[in-house]
C-alpha cells in the first residue's frame, strides 16, 4: 500500500544527511581517507604557515587524519562535525583534536580565526548560500577552501557493473554535481583530479556500500539484498574473486582563495 503522504525530496535528503551517525563506528571503520597529495595541492595556496586548519563537516575524522600525516600539528587542527556520535568517534580515534558540534552554516568559530577550511565528502549536504559567507567568515585573509570527493573509478568495468547492482531507488534522485558553484567569496576556484585507491575484499566492499546513505535509509531485507548482490559479483569478478583488491578511486579536489573582507 502507497504511503498516504509520500516523503518529499527534502526530507529525504535530510533523511540521509541523518543516516551516517547510528553507523559512525561503521563509516571510520570502512570510509577511504584522502589522498595526502590531494591535501597538499590545496594547502599549497596557503600564504600563511604555520597555518591554522578548520575540517569543516569531520566526521568521524577521515580527513582529519590525513592534515595531521601532511605535518599539520593537532592543535592546530579544529573538526567541526554536527553529528554527536560521529563527533564522538573522532574524538576517540584523534582525541589531541579540538572537535567542536556545530555546521557549516553556522560555524562555532570566532571571524578570522582558521587559515584553510577544508571539507571532505560533505559540500554536497551544505545550504551553500549560508555555508559560503560562514567559510569566508571564519578564514583569514588570504585563507584557503578545499574541498574533496572520492568518486568510484567507473571507466574500470567490474566497478561500472557494481556500482551498477548498487543502485537503488533513492540512488535515482538527482543530486547537484559534486563540485563548487561560483562565488564572489571565493573567485578563481580551481579543480583537479587524483588517483586513489582502497584495500578492500569483497565482503568490506560491501561493507563500504552499506554506509552510502542512499542504503542507509533502505528497509534492511532490501539493504541486505542489495549487499548480497555485491558480494556476489565481487566474488564471480576475476579482479576482485581472490581476497584482497584495490578499489580504483578518483579524487576530485577544488580549491579556492578567500576574497579580501569588506
Amino acid at each position: 500500500m502507497q504511503d498516504a503522504f509520500p516523503e518529499s525530496p527534502r526530507d529525504l535528503v535530510a533523511r540521509r544527511a541523518a543516516s551516517f551517525g547510528a553507523n559512525a563506528a561503521a563509516y571510520a571503520a570502512e570510509r577511504p581517507d584522502y589522498p595526502l597529495a590531494a591535501v597538499r595541492w590545496v594547502l599549497d595556496r596557503l600564504e600563511r604557515r604555520p597555518a591554522r586548519v578548520l575540517d569543516l563537516a569531520a566526521g568521524t575524522g577521515k580527513l582529519t587524519g590525513v592534515l595531521l600525516a601532511a605535518g599539520i600539528p593537532a592543535e592546530a587542527i579544529t573538526a567541526v562535525e554536527p553529528d554527536a556520535a560521529m563527533l564522538a568517534e573522532l574524538r576517540r580515534v584523534h582525541p589531541g583534536v579540538t572537535a567542536l558540534e556545530g555546521r557549516a552554516e553556522e560555524i562555532p568559530l570566532p571571524d578570522g580565526s582558521v587559515d584553510a577550511v577544508l571539507i571532505g565528502q560533505a559540500m554536497h549536504w551544505f545550504d551553500l548560500d549560508r555555508a559560503y559567507p560562514e567559510i569566508h567568515r571564519v578564514l583569514t585573509p588570504g585563507g584557503v577552501m578545499g574541498g574533496f570527493w572520492n568518486l568510484d573509478d567507473d571507466a574500470v568495468p567490474w566497478v561500472a557493473e557494481m556500482k551498477r547492482i548498487a543502485r537503488s531507488t533513492v540512488t535515482a534522485r538527482k543530486w547537484r554535481p559534486k563540485t563548487l558553484p561560483d562565488s564572489p567569496l571565493f573567485p578563481g576556484l580551481e579543480r583537479t583530479e587524483f588517483p586513489h585507491a582502497q584495500r578492500r575484499t569483497a565482503e568490506s566492499m560491501a561493507a563500504t556500500i552499506g554506509t552510502h546513505s542512499h542504503v542507509l535509509v533502505m528497509d534492511p531485507a532490501d539493504r541486505d539484498a542489495l549487499l548480497g548482490r555485491v558480494v556476489a559479483h565481487l566474488r564471480a569478478t576475476p579482479e576482485t574473486a581472490d581476497g584482497e583488491f584495490d578499489l580504483p578511486l578518483i579524487t576530485l579536489a577544488v580549491r579556492a582563495v578567500a576574497a579580501p573582507h569588506t
